[in-house]
């Protein structure tokens, strides 16, 4: 049986957001060499080719992931649990981890994510072999600087189709783009003085 409700869902929260960045933005062409990028990205997370994946994900998104993981360990209840936590990152303490390459973190983080679900064999190998990925859209935001990608995934498993839509935002540095995962959370920035003056006049 089919479930709607959540592409739905999704399809009307990226529909106002494109509907958004329509007034400001510019949608770009399907040759667009973030269409491409995304679809490596895609296909490498759904081979769990954490290498691959890493590379083409904003350094600063990595370290800002590593810095609340080790946050969250901090507050693990007890010794026992944050040994425990460290252990499934590959880290003997929270130094080894604070001092771990943001890449390699990520490659250990996606690892110790994927060993928990536990996904038989056969269902990750049909899934890796049906995966069919669709750029519906591309939409310039920032002057062209930030490209958001609206995608459409298609895989299978042994007794399931499954179909998922995402909205991926990539950002352009020096002579090459990447993807930055943490673009859909809400961001806060510093107001001059003279700003916030002017906000409450």
């Amino acid at each position: 049986m089919k479930r709607f409700a959540p592409v739905f869902a999704m399809t009307t929260a990226l529909a106002v957001v494109f509907g958004t960045l329509a007034v400001r933005a510019e949608s770009l062409p399907a040759d667009h060499p973030t269409s491409a990028l995304v679809k490596k990205y895609l296909t490498a997370v759904v081979n769990q080719d954490w290498n691959t994946a890493g590379e083409m994900l904003a350094l600063d998104s990595l370290e800002r992931k590593q810095e609340e993981t080790v946050a969250i360990i901090k507050m693990a209840p007890t010794m026992t649990e944050e040994a425990a936590m460290l252990a499934k990152l590959g880290a003997k303490d929270l130094s080894d981890l604070e001092k771990m390459d943001a890449r390699e973190f990520y490659k250990a983080e996606r690892a110790a994510v994927h060993d928990r679900m536990e996904i038989d064999e056969a269902v990750r190998k049909r899934k890796q072999e049906t995966l069919k990925i669709e750029v519906l859209g591309l939409a310039a935001d920032k002057d062209g600087t930030l490209v958001h990608a609206t995608v459409r995934t298609s895989q299978e498993t042994l007794t399931q189709r499954i179909e998922e839509i995402f909205l991926i935002s990539l950002r352009k540095e020096g002579d090459k783009w990447v993807i930055v995962p943490d673009m859909m959370r809400p961001t806060t920035e510093e107001l001059t003085p003279a700003e916030g003056a002017a906000k409450s006049e």
